[in-house]
């Protein structure tokens, strides 16, 4: 992935505050010649806005300290979701640390959007490879150049880390998850109406497959299976959102803003829906290694998880969901300047895989 600088971009304002902002979350105790290196910002990304820099202190007993770390600060300005929450993504992150998910570790939370201009928090980077969507990486990258032996591992390890994910029982955070209280009906129709209400926000706004999104929305609601499972769901389960070691283990998972609780087949029908996306969608064949859908159902019941219904349903709500997120990322990507025709062969290729699912239901 390639990295750009991005200290202008950022402001002085941004390197002054961190100044002021993380020494007493970094090093309570004291820090003195305390210093950040320039930033770099990654090349992919749009639901925020993400920056890599380091800082560097010596403390009371004059021993030095250096750590890498991310600024994600909320994106107002370019939503792709109804509500962008910043400080909920941490939150949940740390909530999940503590029930010994593997992700980032949380240094600091500011809610006060005067402080930088947008909510925001700083992380403790993790050093690893991620998955490429834009390339697919189903046809370049990191992964095109390992044995079909070691993308089976790294495709195992990624659904044992949706497993243990998904067994995830603690009442405060699926409580947190829900958005606190007491909550009416199943988890499932939670979630079916929370997305009618996402759907709602962006109708106006389609600019692909309205008609066909519309039919979709009405068949997920009518064909919803019965079911009273809850479980965290993250909403964006997928080997491109896990960061892998040298020796392919799951050393991060990462993007939480859709994080919910429901039936644990949201988050499998996402992954078997988005890498069909970024592969067969595209016209490639899946490298070798690389599981089927039903394959990956398999494994996934093999190492311990737990599904309620028919995966096509769920499958069908992902492409819905995902079609939603592409076309008003098509509109930003027009309004930042790509051509019209590669911002739109996003919704195109989404909304086509809610036909194919539409017809396969």
């Amino acid at each position: 992935m390639a990295y750009s600088s991005a200290r202008g971009d950022v402001g002085e304002r941004v390197d002054e505050v961190l100044r002021a902002w993380l020494p007493p979350r970094l090093a309570p105790s004291g820090a003195n010649a305390f210093d950040i290196s320039e930033f770099s910002a990654p090349a992919a990304g749009y639901s925020g806005k993400t920056v890599f820099f380091a800082a560097t202190w010596t403390d009371e007993s004059g021993a030095h300290h250096a750590e890498e770390l991310v600024l994600r600060t909320q994106a107002d300005d370019h939503q792709l979701f109804t509500g962008p929450d910043a400080p909920r993504q941490a939150e949940v992150m740390q909530r999940l640390g503590a029930q010994g998910i593997p992700v980032p570790e949380i240094v600091g939370i500011e809610r006060d959007a005067a402080i930088l201009g947008s909510p925001f928090y700083v992380m403790r980077r993790v050093r690893g490879r991620t998955p490429s969507d834009v390339p697919s990486w189903h046809k370049r990258g990191w992964t095109v150049e390992l044995t079909a032996s070691q993308r089976e591992l790294l495709c195992d390890n990624g659904l044992r880390a949706l497993v243990a994910l998904h067994r995830v029982r603690d009442a405060d955070t699926l409580r947190f998850l829900r958005g606190g209280g007491d909550a009416d009906g199943t988890a499932l129709q939670r979630y079916l109406d929370k997305l009618s209400g996402w759907y709602d926000w962006c109708r106006d706004d389609l600019a692909v497959g309205a008609d066909t999104l519309a039919h979709a929305l009405r068949t997920i609601r009518d064909r919803a299976p019965d079911t009273d499972a809850e479980t965290v769901v993250w909403g964006d389960a997928r080997v491109g959102n896990m960061c892998f070691g040298d020796d392919l283990s799951v050393v991060a998972l990462f993007d939480w803003e859709t994080a919910t609780t429901g039936p644990p087949d949201i988050d499998l029908g996402w992954w078997l829906m988005f890498e069909r996306f970024l592969c067969e969608a595209l016209g490639f064949t899946r490298l070798a290694g690389i599981p089927d859908d039903d394959e990956f159902v398999r494994r996934y019941l093999e190492f311990g998880g737990t599904l309620t219904g028919d995966i096509v349903y769920y499958q069908l709500v992902a492409a819905f969901v995902l079609s939603l997120i592409n076309n008003r990322l098509a509109r930003l990507l027009v309004r930042d300047g790509l051509d019209a025709p590669t911002a739109m062969s996003y919704p195109q290729t989404s909304v086509a895989l809610v036909e194919r699912y539409l017809d396969e239901l």
